[in-house]
């Protein structure tokens, strides 16, 4: 049986680690024209074939609501970063491409973020990260 006191000073910490690597990184942000909540949904489209999701897939890896997403996908659509059409495979749905802007302003915000996040992660070993990546995975996994 797991120790109760240790599963709560665990958690304890995973989620001040988060949150404080969390708020040093929104600082890649700054001064950029992407918002945090634009790269979340560039990074899952772009990553996708064709760079074109589902828009109940971009929502599946994002932490607000769908209401939510939808309206800042609707945005994003008016700034030119996606394109929206019908899923012809879901009369209910909508699938979201990269447009080429949204991939190069992607991109260029990627590279930053991927060295800021290598960099804060560097107090780690690989076989440390390694462990990490899949703990964290064995957690998100019921």
């Amino acid at each position: 049986m797991t120790d109760r006191k240790l599963a709560l000073e665990a958690w304890e910490s995973l989620f001040r680690a988060q949150h404080e690597l969390f708020t040093d990184m929104m600082a890649d942000f700054d001064h950029n024209e992407l918002a945090q909540a634009e790269y979340d949904v560039l990074l899952t489209v772009t990553r996708s074939p064709d760079m074109t999701a589902r828009l109940r897939d971009i929502t599946a890896n994002m932490l607000i609501s769908q209401p939510s997403v939808s309206r800042l996908v609707d945005r994003m659509v008016a700034r030119g970063l996606v394109a929206k059409c019908p899923d012809p495979d879901d009369g209910r749905g909508a699938l979201i491409r990269a447009t080429d802007a949204g991939a190069r302003a992607f991109r260029s915000l990627a590279t930053v973020h991927g060295r800021s996040i290598a960099s804060r992660m560097s107090r780690l070993d690989d076989d440390e990260l390694r462990q990490l990546r899949d703990l964290a995975e064995k957690l998100r996994n019921r």
